[in-house]
């Protein structure tokens, strides 16, 4: 577990608010080098993403078999911490989940606070106790890995809009106390909201990077410590192959990708 326990604490240390760690999300091997490539010092996964390329839906459609192993394709082509977006767990307990995780060769995982089938909420406790026994596990385990908790207050439309913020923040700081490193606050995107939400949790804060968002830059001087682009890339990579595939089917005679065709 040494040079996992290393990986750990360096994917940690990258958490800096003010100088926040920017993960533009891979799915495969091939995206992942790509990422190490452009010089980015660590991997996240999009379980999104990682689901529709093997053919599956989001919402822990993918069998279980089929994530981890997924992650760890990745984790095994990069010389680079990987974090893995594990939706809610797929349902096992803490130990497995850990266990599952390092034999895959990642040391970070994030984890949400609604069912992915229903978007239903879990209860704040419920998520905490979950979060305590993946902290509890990853260190019998002996390697001490990064808990991102993800808030889904925004996401799901949770209550009155007007008492967002303040849930999100509450459930931020039981999450803390139950262990996660850092929360992610998904959707939340208006600056002066990020700014009470960095200042009222004592945690690093992780923001989803998306159209109508603050730019990186600008996230930084909010105080966020994480920057994640979740299937955002995955998207954009189909979108330009769709495109490619329509001008190729319309009798586009040059090679679209602008080099020789093999």
């Amino acid at each position: 577990m040494t040079e996992l326990s290393r990986r750990a604490a360096a994917l940690r240390a990258l958490h800096r608010p003010g100088d926040p760690l920017i993960l533009p999300n891979a799915w495969d091997p091939g995206s992942a080098r790509a990422v190490v490539a452009a010089g980015f010092p660590a991997v996240a996964t999009s379980s999104a993403a990682v689901a529709e390329a093997l053919g599956h839906a989001d919402g822990e459609a993918t069998p279980v078999a089929g994530m981890f192993a997924a992650v760890g394709r990745i984790a095994a082509a990069v010389p680079v911490p990987v974090t893995a977006d594990l939706e809610r767990g797929y349902g096992l307990r803490p130990a497995e989940l850990v266990e599952r995780l390092l034999a895959a060769g990642a040391v970070g995982c994030n984890i949400e606070d609604s069912d992915p089938r229903t978007g239903r909420l879990y209860d704040v406790e419920q998520q905490a106790d979950l979060l305590a026994g993946i902290r509890a596990a990853a260190r019998a385990a002996g390697v001490d890995l990064v808990l991102n908790a993800r808030v889904d207050v925004h996401l799901r439309a949770y209550g009155p809009a007007e008492e967002r913020l303040a849930e999100a923040v509450r459930r931020a700081r039981r999450y803390r106390a139950a262990g996660a490193d850092s929360v992610y606050p998904i959707l939340l995107a208006d600056p002066a909201q990020i700014r009470g939400f960095v200042t009222e949790v004592d945690a690093p804060v992780n923001v989803l990077a998306r159209p109508g968002a603050p730019a990186p830059d600008e996230l930084a001087a909010l105080g966020v410590a994480r920057i994640s682009y979740g299937s955002g890339l995955y998207a954009a990579a189909r979108a330009r192959m769709v495109g490619m595939l329509a001008a190729i089917r319309a009798g586009d005679q040059a090679f679209p990708i602008g080099q020789e065709a093999p």
